[in-house]
């Protein structure tokens, strides 16, 4: 297998933990080639042959090419969880599938506005008050997700769930851009069972959220 993409991106990390999940190993199981922002490569016609879009991630598995990184998440654990480290129950699967169409969907286009205007935007060409009610809709958009944790573990029930993948990695982000910028973002909504769900997640999971990388996003 060989997967293009940086490591910093969110969609790159989507795939890069569910790898982790199911036990296989950079190098050993899959290649990972930094592609995108300043490693170029992705408008690349070799990539563009892969890749029309020109975007990461972009996964190569034998003869087949995906794209969509809640869709590559969801091959990897059809095609590769022998040991059935993701729930295979079908009220499980789709109670986790509708929460990766919501996160794509609904969660993250509002987190975008405040993400992308407070990490690629120059300062001088900011919309602050944009950033701000983005940063505040999403708070609201994440009491959803915090009410559905008061009475379950995990998105879809009580075992981790590659739905869980996706939620997780935005909702780190939605912590890392109020710890960074507070005043251009207002306050992050006390969400506590989301808060849980977090620390569950990060001691149980094979993948570490706040990693170096991933703190660059806000610098």
């Amino acid at each position: 297998m060989r997967l293009w993409g940086r490591k910093s991106s969110i969609n790159v990390q989507k795939v890069l933990w569910c790898l982790a999940e199911l036990g296989l190993e950079e190098g050993k199981d899959f290649e990972q080639i930094d592609a995108g922002l300043h490693f170029g490569k992705n408008r690349t016609p070799e990539f563009l042959a892969l890749n029309p879009n020109g975007l990461v991630p972009t996964l190569e598995d034998g003869e087949l090419v995906l794209w969509e990184s809640n869709t590559i998440l969801r091959y990897l654990a059809h095609q590769h969880d022998p040991s059935t480290r993701f729930p295979t129950d079908i009220a499980s699967q789709y109670s986790s599938e509708k929460w990766m169409d919501w996160q794509l969907g609904t969660m993250w286009p509002a987190l975008r506005i405040t993400f992308l205007g407070l990490t690629r935007t120059p300062e001088s060409e900011r919309n602050y008050e944009a950033i701000r009610k983005a940063y505040q809709d999403t708070n609201g958009l994440l009491t959803l997700l915090d009410q559905q944790l008061a009475n379950q573990r995990y998105c879809s029930g009580d075992s981790f769930n590659i739905g869980d993948i996706p939620l997780a990695l935005c909702v780190s982000r939605w912590n890392l851009l109020q710890q960074a910028f507070p005043d251009q973002t207002g306050p992050r909504a006390p969400l506590h069972n989301i808060d849980a769900w977090m620390k569950r997640i990060e001691e149980g999971t094979q993948f570490s959220l706040v990693s170096e990388k991933t703190l660059n996003i806000v610098k």
